[in-house]
């Protein structure tokens, strides 16, 4: 069963859409129109759009087989986010084995189930799984993606990182003719070694995202941590490929205050001002993120109080705004300014690997009007920066 899938296929189904368009442009993607194809080609699967946490679901796979000869044997994959599953063991065919695969650079968790038929695939006629697998929809579905894989030259291991595939115990089942479907055309092949798509599954969930402030609290001249927190308060987990950071957080802090050290997620938009973003491009149901960052209080400001907010782009998931906004107020003692106060500001030792993010800036106060596309660019930015160097440092 252990056999390596050759290279095209699997290094097309690991880059994921967006991986392929930019394989294409750099003139990586590989050559396949040479290379001898059994010709195998999916049936369209429709996208599954208001799936109920709870409830399961089913992908009708059918394949053809274009090429001009019969098949001995071939696999189908079926490769889900963290907010679908597969039904276990119990309801797992025994030839089907069971694989986790943990979340690694721009990708999320996943699981898969791969399905071995050892049985002859005969060209020109339309074949199916007797029974379809069935999929679980969890109480953290919300933006998910279903890929559904055939093949013929392997077992299509999924990457380089996955836990040892385990047999399922419900009995086997069988490839069975179609007779009544059409058959994919002679040359529709579009890769060497077997087909894939992708399905996107939205379920009908929502998803909390809210922040919580903090008080700066001391005496002028004081430095103190300041630390304010986003939270998916869920039930559903969030990932929206192609939208970038599922979330960008405000920081503006109080007038009177100098930010001598800011959070690594943190980079500065202008006196005061932070945008702050998670270290991936999902976030989990029950995620929680604090920015800390070190301020020195430079005066006393009657009044002075900043703000935490999401930005970003439009969370139709989320129906709750109350808490997407909090405060930070002050409780300053002591009068005067602080000798190093203002735009006299020293940069703190050590810079983030946030753009500006460890450079001293001055306050901002409660109303610095800053463009939420261009907070949105900033942060995406330096998400992207922070994978980048994440891939860099793993190799």
């Amino acid at each position: 069963m252990f056999q390596t899938s050759s290279l095209p296929l699997r290094l097309l189904r690991a880059v994921g859409p967006i991986g392929v368009l930019a394989l294409v442009a750099l003139g990586a993607a590989p050559a396949v129109a040479d290379e001898p194809s059994p010709g195998l080609v999916l049936g369209a699967i429709a996208p599954v759009d208001g799936a109920r946490p709870g409830s399961t679901l089913q992908l009708p796979t059918s394949f053809t087989n274009t090429g001009p000869k019969a098949l001995d044997k071939v696999w189908l994959s079926y490769t889900l986010t963290r907010g679908l599953s597969h039904t276990g063991l119990a309801g797992l065919p025994s030839n089907c084995w069971y694989l986790e695969i943990p979340e690694e650079d721009e990708e999320p968790n996943k699981t898969d189930a791969v399905c071995e038929f050892d049985q002859t695939v005969k060209p020109g006629v339309v074949f199916a799984p007797e029974k379809q697998l069935s999929i679980d929809v969890r109480d953290s579905a919300l933006y998910d993606r279903a890929e559904v894989a055939v093949v013929s030259s392997g077992f299509p291991y999924p990457g380089d990182n996955f836990s040892h595939p385990v047999p399922g115990t419900a009995p086997a089942i069988k490839l069975v003719e179609q007779p009544d479907a059409t058959p994919a055309p002679p040359g529709s092949a579009k890769h060497a070694d077997g087909d894939f798509v992708w399905v996107p599954v939205t379920s009908e969930n929502t998803a909390d995202f809210q922040v919580t402030g903090a008080r700066v609290e001391g005496r002028v001249g004081d430095t103190v941590p300041v630390t304010v927190k986003y939270t998916n308060a869920g039930p559903g987990w969030v990932w929206r490929p192609g939208h970038g950071q599922a979330v960008h957080v405000l920081v503006r802090m109080p007038a009177g205050t100098t930010v001598t050290k800011s959070d690594p997620y943190c980079s500065r938009k202008g006196p005061g001002s932070y945008g702050c973003s998670t270290e991936v491009f999902w976030v989990k149901e029950g995620y929680e993120r604090n920015y800390t960052f070190q301020v020195r209080i430079d005066k006393a400001v009657p009044g002075a109080r900043g703000s935490v907010e999401l930005t970003g782009g439009s969370r139709p998931f989320d129906p709750n705004a109350k808490n997407d906004k909090a405060d930070i107020p002050t409780d300053v003692t002591g009068g005067g300014a602080s000798p190093n106060g203002g735009a006299s500001a020293t940069p703190s030792t050590g810079p983030s690997p946030a753009s500006g993010g460890g450079l001293a800036n001055t306050g901002s106060g409660p109303a610095l009007p800053l463009a939420g596309a261009a907070a949105a660019a900033v942060v995406l930015g330096a998400g992207a920066l922070l994978a980048a160097r994440r891939r860099a440092s793993r190799r």
